[in-house]
């Protein structure tokens, strides 16, 4: 790849630097703007390291002093912005002084025969990235985000997904017709109903459902499904938080299907 034109920003009223701002700072703007932010060395690596290109790569003037050199080809354009302007950028306690700028990906067609999450309206963007997290990690290659489930493709789910999001068929704002047309057993969990997971026997492939963290899996969705499913807790707690219900139930139809 051969070095790309590099532009240096120092004034906070540049129309580049307004653009990034909105995309760094609006867990929304993505969809307005057809562009996605991530920020950070990790992200940015698992990016490239997937096959993707970004449009555009930022960095702060002191992270481009010191290691620019291994990162002249990595986009077609090259934005170096001023230490005290890229700060404004940052959604990270301390500044990564590096992002980049990709396009939007379109939502693909659902694979109805592919190992599936379903989110049904999680609020929490930490809960949304680490569960594609832990989708990408056990094998459920396709994640259906129903409407009212956390922006998808915002900065702190994309922080939490640690990189997820470049491995996945990731369907936003889907609809309950695209999660019925599933060609796999569909699975929801339930805090009080339902079989324990140790005691289930887990097809392969299938789609777990995996609802609000106040309200659960909605009705018109649990009715889809094949079988409510819980998680033993011997310990007396109400419920578990619901990332960390879904790592205990992709593990388990990880380990059954590895059995």
């Amino acid at each position: 790849m051969t070095d790309a034109p590099v532009s240096h920003i120092s004034s906070r009223d540049n129309a580049w630097l307004k653009t990034l701002r909105r995309l760094a700072q609006d867990s929304t703007a993505y969809r307005k703007l057809g562009q996605v932010w991530i920020e950070g060395d990790h992200l940015c690596r698992a990016l490239l390291a997937r096959g993707h290109r970004p449009e555009v790569a930022v960095f702060s003037a002191a992270v481009w002093a010191r290691a620019g050199h291994e990162w002249t080809g990595c986009a077609p354009r090259i934005l170096v912005v001023a230490d005290e302007l890229f700060v404004h950028l940052s959604g990270l306690e301390s500044a990564a002084g590096m992002g980049f700028v990709l396009p939007l990906p379109s939502s693909p067609p659902v694979d109805p025969r592919m190992a599936t999450v379903v989110l049904d309206r999680l609020q929490d963007a930490g809960n949304v990235g680490a569960i594609l997290r832990c989708a990408a990690a056990f094998g459920f290659g396709q994640v259906l985000a129903l409407k009212g489930t956390s922006a998808i493709w915002s900065p702190k789910v994309l922080r939490a997904g640690m990189g997820a999001h470049f491995g996945l068929r990731l369907v936003e704002s889907a609809t309950r017709e695209q999660v019925k047309a599933l060609q796999v057993p569909i699975l929801a969990t339930s805090s009080h109903h339902g079989e324990y997971l140790h005691r289930s026997r887990l097809p392969w492939p299938c789609a777990w459902v995996f609802g609000h963290e106040g309200q659960g899996v909605g009705e018109e969705l649990a009715a889809l499904a094949r079988a409510r499913v819980r998680i033993i807790q011997p310990g007396g707690e109400e419920s578990l938080n619901v990332a960390t219900a879904a790592a205990i139930c992709l593990h388990a139809s990880a380990a059954a299907h590895g059995s």
